[in-house]
């Protein structure tokens, strides 16, 4: 049964509204938006963290992802979404020990996971204990590993009513039709629904969705808000504006409704990491209006070439601009930058040279990211189903990086061809530690630098390397021993 407009306007003290008259207000609504000035937002967030179990608190300081020891972190690693439904199917594979032992090995460090509030809240006010005890499950196997965890409360075209991902299927607005256009593909079937349409747009014109989506949000925190190995929040997946106007939509909806998301969240849990995203509207730009709030980061995702045409031919220049563009409106708002979602079909031509091309791009301005995806039944992951993984493809993916370092992270590259990594820091305390992530299908490092000592080798299946500073400014060399194979293409 459908929890129509009515319902939850009087739950929140909204009143009542007809649709009609909803989509009346929401048109003069927007055209009031366009004159009014838009100041900056801020939050008063005030972390509590008790002491670290396993892996450290992530922090933000001085515009970077920190430890708690202060140490810059590089977060890379995959998306899965083993916890996240999708209309009324099932939920996928879940993710298995040999799974994360293999993500382990190969030197990564993070998991982002996609999870259901339609999951987590079947029936209104109602939430599911058996479905957070799934996603702890998962985010313990992850930390097993070293693995941190991104909890991202996913949607994609409003719900699960309508096919797709995110709001319960108990939630829409009452009267529009979901309307299948012929000859079209299931995703632009979804995009096209004034049904779906509807319902995004009376979210995001009025708070009282938003409220029950904040407060869903709240529930996941309270399970997680003691757990270090959680290493952000990541409030809403891909915001696209329409039908409302892209710049009207991002500085006077999407802006507040993050402001507004972290207060309620961080009420509950002031400790984790908070993620905001821009808008993904094909290749424009996110309007950013500045947001000022503890621990924030600001995430695109990256999808020119392989999802967002033209069609990747080789050349860079154009995933340069999109990361670029990604990396201003993170300095803008302002927040360090990680990307959320990265990914490629590997079975079209040149997916292998696009996927180096962004890896290049992240080690050259000391980005993170999240690969999209580990699992999936067609070409954009690692493995596919129960199946093995697809270890050449994982092997093009799989590049050494700096995961930790003190002081200030300069600069870092990785030459594929010659298997070496360098990378520079500077201001280090003499003894400090440095953390590389080392994947096992390199093999075996030799340290060419007179100002670091190694502490561990790399061990097998942990895909990591500790150094110690000798001197404050150190230039570091890692080679492996035997250099790289052809170099596979897909």
């Amino acid at each position: 049964m459908h929890w129509n407009l009515a319902r939850v306007a009087a739950r929140q003290g909204a009143g009542r509204l007809a649709a009609p008259l909803c989509l009346l207000a929401a048109a003069l609504g927007v055209g009031a938006m366009v004159w009014l000035p838009a100041p900056a937002l801020a939050v008063a967030v005030r972390p509590n963290r008790p002491p670290a179990t396993g892996l450290p608190w992530l922090l933000v300081a001085h515009g970077r992802i920190v430890n708690e020891l202060g140490q810059t972190v590089i977060l890379r690693g995959f998306n899965d979404a083993a916890m996240l439904q999708t209309g009324s199917q099932a939920l996928p594979v879940p993710l298995s020990a040999r799974d994360a032992a293999l993500m382990e090995s190969q030197g990564f460090n993070v998991v982002r996971i996609p999870v259901s509030w339609s999951m987590l809240e079947p029936t209104p006010g109602h939430f599911s204990q058996a479905y957070l005890d799934q996603v702890r499950a998962m985010v313990a196997l992850c930390a097993s590993h070293g693995l941190y965890s991104v909890l991202d409360m996913h949607t994609e075209d409003f719900g699960v009513g309508f096919g797709g991902s995110g709001a319960p299927s108990w939630l829409s607005v009452p009267g529009i039709p979901n309307i299948h256009f012929p000859g079209l593909q299931a995703a632009w079937q979804r995009h096209l629904s004034p049904a779906v349409n509807a319902a995004l747009a009376y979210f995001w014109l009025y708070p009282n969705w938003q409220r029950l989506y904040w407060g869903a949000w709240q529930e996941l925190a309270r399970e997680f808000r003691t757990d270090s190995a959680v290493a952000a929040f990541d409030l809403y997946n891909e915001p696209h504006p329409i039908p409302i106007p892209p710049a009207i939509f991002a500085t006077r909806l999407l802006w507040p409704f993050y402001a507004a998301g972290i207060a309620a969240v961080a009420k509950t849990d002031p400790n984790h990491l908070m993620v905001v995203e821009g808008t993904l509207f094909g290749g424009l730009p996110t309007a950013i209006r500045p947001l000022h709030a503890k621990d924030l980061v600001y995430s695109t995702h990256l999808y020119s070439g392989s999802l967002l045409g033209p069609t990747f031919t080789g050349n860079p220049g154009p995933l340069a601009q999109e990361l670029a563009q990604g990396l201003q409106e993170a300095a803008q708002l302002p927040a360090p930058y990680w990307a959320g979602e990265v990914g490629i079909d590997h079975r079209v031509a040149l997916a292998a040279s696009w996927a180096r091309d962004e890896i290049l791009l992240s080690n050259r301005h000391l980005t993170g990211w999240a690969w999209w995806e580990w699992d999936d039944t067609g070409g954009w992951g690692v493995v596919n189903g129960h199946g093995s993984a697809d270890m050449k493809w994982l092997d093009v993916l799989s590049q050494p990086f700096v995961r930790a370092a003190p002081g200030q992270l300069l600069a870092m590259a990785y030459d594929v061809a010659r298997g070496r990594l360098t990378a520079s820091v500077a201001g280090a305390p003499i003894g400090s530690l440095l953390q590389v992530s080392w994947p096992a299908s390199v093999g075996r490092s030799r340290l060419l630098s007179s100002c670091v000592t190694r502490v561990t080798d790399t061990r097998p299946g942990s895909g990591l390397v500790t150094l110690r500073l000798l001197t404050p400014d150190c230039q570091i060399t890692l080679q492996a021993y035997a250099p790289p194979g052809p170099a596979t293409t897909h």
